[in-house]
């Protein structure tokens, strides 16, 4: 939902762009009215490197800390690092400052609850009611609450992984891993885990004060200098991560960009082979290959609307064995119900030390689809008149509404859905073949526009 500022509200958080969608004043109220609905208690606060992040850390803080919140500041850090040490302090929730995936001109705020997961719809819906009452109770100047840092987050993320892998399998392997975190928090915790598990690592794009060297999105298309590092390298693998760290993506030995949905592939067959069998949950929009490889197992598939706490929520009430979406976030319930793109890593090499096998012959071996991925400009307003229309002139084998409208063939399907992170519309396509899906998601495009032909357009 976008508001009349251009502040994109949902399950995700707030987001805009600097100055315009997002300002100092609105962060401020946000955090105001978010810390106004917790209980006693600690609530933590951590960024990504965007340059406007201090900036917005301050006016979080200082919100925070008008209503009566003790602070517990992390700084820089991961958002999966930040969700874990909720828990440990047994604080009331969390504030994460970070637009992940969007360009630099944006940041977000994303708030998180007790147990280290994104606010579900319910609770978003009171933050927001809190937030257009606009009237918070103010902490006298005798009340002001203290606030103090976290400097071992990090340390003990690195240290819940590693509880969870074979860490003596992978030491074994001696790996040489690329690791490229786009300037973004990442680096504060990803090289420790590699190192931890006796990695040779080579890190590029690892300076946080030139933050987002290259677009924070971990999308083939953004890997050309961890493609050539690989290759020059003679690395078993590259590895990316977006600005917060809660998604990651592969590069595989031959120096081939992998799409991101091959991360989850991959961690899905590795747990069901190597670790346990139970419950897959990922999103509508993630490629059909997870069923695939789940069928190969004899275990259910789950699928949510897309966003991280619709997953998480359903893998937990699952008890699910793996989870996570096509976008290169995964859930690895060991370490935590959220997507965390440290543990992906640290599960990434745990399966190349079972297969003993290069990434590139392994996935040459797995069930594999072509997935495309577009963007463009749409009306938001419009979508449930988009929606009627696409039902009366499409045939499909199942119609999904769940989140927007998803059409699924024998063999391919489309899914188009407002974005909760960017005032656009998705279409992603998929089928066997690239020009098929490449097909249908233009095909789609195109209707779209002949439908709505003022104000909608390519992104």
């Amino acid at each position: 939902m976008v508001d009349g500022q251009g502040l994109i509200v949902s399950i995700s958080g707030i987001r805009g762009i600097v100055g315009r969608g997002l300002t100092v004043e609105n962060a401020q109220k946000w955090a105001m009215a978010y810390g106004s609905l917790r209980r006693p208690g600690p609530v933590l606060v951590a960024r990504d490197t965007r340059t406007s992040g201090p900036m917005f850390g301050f006016a979080v803080v200082s919100g925070l800390m008008s209503v009566g919140c003790r602070i517990i500041d992390l700084g820089i850090q991961p958002t999966p690092t930040l969700q874990l040490a909720i828990p440990h302090w047994e604080a009331t929730g969390a504030v994460a400052i970070t637009a992940s995936h969007n360009p630099p001109e944006w940041n977000a705020l994303k708030f998180f609850d007790p147990e280290g997961m994104y606010l579900d719809h319910n609770q978003l819906t009171d933050l927001r009611k809190a937030y257009e009452r606009g009237s918070f109770y103010q902490v006298a100047w005798n009340e002001v609450p203290s606030v103090c840092s976290d400097d071992g987050a990090g340390i003990r993320h690195v240290e819940k992984i590693v509880r969870t892998i074979d860490v003596q399998r992978i030491k074994a392997r001696k790996f040489r891993v690329v690791l490229d975190c786009g300037g973004g928090a990442g680096v504060k915790v990803t090289p420790l885990l590699l190192k931890e598990l006796g990695c040779d690592v080579r890190l590029i794009n690892d300076d946080p004060s030139a933050m987002l060297r290259r677009p924070p999105e971990p999308i083939p298309e953004n890997l050309e200098d961890l493609s050539h590092a690989v290759r020059e390298g003679d690395a078993d693998l590259g590895m990316a991560h977006d600005s917060d760290a809660d998604r990651l993506a592969l590069v595989s030995n031959d120096g081939q960009p992998l799409s991101e949905e091959w991360t989850l592939v991959l961690c899905v067959y590795h747990v069901l082979a190597h670790r346990r069998r139970g419950p897959v949950v990922t999103n509508l929009s993630t490629t059909r290959a997870v069923n695939d490889i789940a069928d190969m197992f004899a275990v259910p598939v789950y699928r949510t609307p897309v966003g991280d706490i619709n997953v998480s929520k359903r893998l937990k009430e699952l008890q699910g064995a793996i989870g996570g979406e096509g976008n290169g976030g995964i859930i690895f319930p060991p370490v935590q119900f959220a997507r965390d793109a440290i543990a992906a890593a640290g599960l990434i090499l745990e399966l190349l030390a079972f297969v003993s096998m290069p990434l590139s012959a392994l996935i040459s071996r797995l069930p594999k689809y072509h997935i495309v991925k577009k963007r463009m400009h749409f009306p938001v307003r419009l979508f449930p008149s988009l929606v009627d229309r696409i039902k009366d002139r499409y045939v499909a084998n199942e119609v999904i509404e769940e989140d927007g409208i998803k059409l699924l063939w024998s063999d391919c399907w489309v899914h188009i859905r407002p974005s909760g992170t960017e005032p656009i519309l998705r279409i992603i396509a998929e089928a066997p073949f690239k020009e098929q899906a490449c097909q249908l998601c233009d095909q789609m495009m195109a209707q779209i526009c002949q439908w709505f032909p003022n104000g909608c357009a390519p992104y």
